[in-house]
């Protein structure tokens, strides 16, 4: 019962990200749902996978390792995107599981990840996390520090930065977060931003949002 409920939940968020995008004349096919798979084992995942779902995100390198590896193997189109903080010592583990990271936070990140890259012969789509509403307790560059740090990982590191990532803080109106994004990705002719999570991707994909990370929305509240 709970599969068909998610897979049913699936094919809504489908539904209102296409009446989403066609709201402001945008077509829904160049929007990508990032499923948030966190806290899920296969059992969860793998009718959402049947229905049609190939773009997943993880926060952790170590849950991750124990169920997607099987699963790639069985679905070789799958994309797994890393959404969380990355700490540099699961570098390499993020390098060789992930196909896209999205969390390139600080330098030492960007610089780890660039190292073992080089090391395993991959070099992945790379999105900087911004801290929009420059809270203290998350991750991200702070929006004036952008530029330079967009400038340093693609001219120095030779990381491929494809687009900027944004989490707004939970008690404000997330649209001049959107706003800020879209203007801060097109200074620096970055053409992806993902952005909305399952409480506002509506709102992002009117704002531009290129890909949404949605979880709770597919897959029911967390424990």
């Amino acid at each position: 019962m709970d599969d068909e409920h998610n897979v049913a939940s699936y094919k809504n968020v489908c539904a209102r990200i296409a009446k989403a995008a066609k709201s402001v004349g945008r077509e829904s096919e160049n929007v990508q749902l990032v499923a948030v798979s966190k806290t899920y084992f296969e059992d969860k995942i793998e009718p959402v996978i049947e229905a049609g779902q190939r773009i997943f995100g993880e926060n952790r390198v170590q849950e991750s390792q124990q169920k997607w590896p099987a699963l790639k193997e069985k679905y070789p189109d799958i994309e797994l995107r890393l959404i969380g903080p990355l700490q540099s010592n699961k570098a390499a583990e993020a390098v060789a599981l992930f196909d896209v990271i999205e969390s390139v936070d600080r330098e030492k990140i960007a610089k780890a990840l660039a190292t073992q890259m080089e090391k395993q012969g991959r070099k992945l789509d790379c999105y900087v996390q911004v801290n929009t509403g420059l809270e203290q307790q998350k991750a991200g560059i702070a929006p004036d520090l952008v530029d330079d740090f967009v400038r340093s990982c693609r001219n120095e590191l030779g990381l491929n930065i494809v687009g900027l990532m944004c989490i707004p803080p939970a008690d404000e109106n997330p649209g001049p977060h959107f706003a800020l994004l879209q203007k801060l990705a097109a200074r620096n002719d970055l053409h992806k931003l993902s952005m909305g999570m399952s409480g506002d991707f509506e709102i992002a994909v009117q704002f531009g949002a290129t890909s949404v990370r949605v979880g709770s929305a597919i897959f029911g509240a967390r424990k």
